[in-house]
């Protein structure tokens, strides 16, 4: 991993553990072991690293549901892969929340121009769910897609609040019984 790489993906680890208004260039060039003059060799300003993170989060969400896809061939279990979200990353959940709708909320609060470019992930997310109950034949696939994705989202911010892993289990265990109801006859 080149320099460049290493300091986007430390500042997307420090955006989503402290958020983006608290993480600094020196936090940054810290905690990649480098000096201030390398880290402004590779980016001028920090609005430029957190577009690089957003590219890079973008793409990996992207793989992400790409790598579903061809794991499952059941759209069904394609929504449950995305559902069990909240599970395969339960400790960062418990301790940061939602990586996606921290620094959603976060940038929105600063009135942040680049917010719409950080929902843009989120995007991924209802694109990829919409197709799937499309896929299950549903008529309201978007709604679905978007009621699946608040429920992920109403999750893990409890998840945060109360680190509360029973609550997580029943919520999932309660969604997929909710997510049957679409098994194709």
């Amino acid at each position: 991993m080149d320099t460049r790489e290493r300091i986007v993906d430390t500042a997307d680890r420090l955006f989503y553990e402290q958020g983006y208004a608290h993480t600094s260039f020196a936090s940054i060039a810290m905690a990649v072991g480098i000096s201030r003059g390398n880290f402004y060799h590779h980016f001028k300003t920090k609005d430029d690293i957190l577009a690089e993170v957003i590219k890079v989060r973008l793409a990996r969400t992207r793989d992400m549901v790409a790598g579903w896809a061809a794991d499952e061939t059941n759209p069904l279990d394609r929504i449950r892969r995305f559902v069990e979200i909240v599970l395969v990353n339960r400790t960062d959940i418990e301790n940061y929340g939602c990586p996606v709708g921290t620094l959603t909320a976060e940038l929105a609060k600063l009135d942040h121009p680049a917010r719409e470019h950080a929902v843009a992930v989120f995007g991924v997310f209802r694109d990829w769910l919409r197709e799937q109950f499309e896929a299950l034949g549903q008529p309201d696939a978007d709604g679905l897609a978007l009621h699946v994705l608040t429920f992920s989202q109403g999750v893990a911010a409890l998840s945060n609040a109360f680190h509360d892993r029973a609550h997580v289990d029943r919520e999932v265990a309660r969604m997929s019984r909710w997510l049957a109801q679409f098994t194709p006859q």
